[in-house]
């Protein structure tokens, strides 16, 4: 079961990784840190089962900081408050 949690974990970290870089429209990067927070979620899950605190608190905090993303990238625009590119 590890194994495969970590398989996930890694696969969609590599993916969401390529759509925040590639920087290809606001919804891309949004979808990118959606895809983010289940990757850091995995590892979050397997720090648990494999015993391994640095990884759990590390991905515990990149969980937040993924959520920041997809409020900033897609729930404040869909409010009209403005794309991030917006900011300045």
């Amino acid at each position: 079961m590890e194994d495969i949690i970590q398989w996930f974990a890694t696969i969609t970290g590599v993916a969401a990784a390529i759509m925040v870089a590639s920087n290809i429209s606001a919804k891309v990067s949004g979808y990118g840190f959606i895809i983010f927070t289940g990757s850091s979620i995995a590892w979050v899950t397997f720090g648990i089962l494999a015993g391994e605190p640095p990884l759990t608190i590390q991905n515990v905090v990149l969980t937040i900081i993924n959520l920041v993303g997809i409020y900033r990238w897609l729930i404040r625009p869909a409010m009209g408050k403005g794309s991030p590119s917006e900011e300045g």
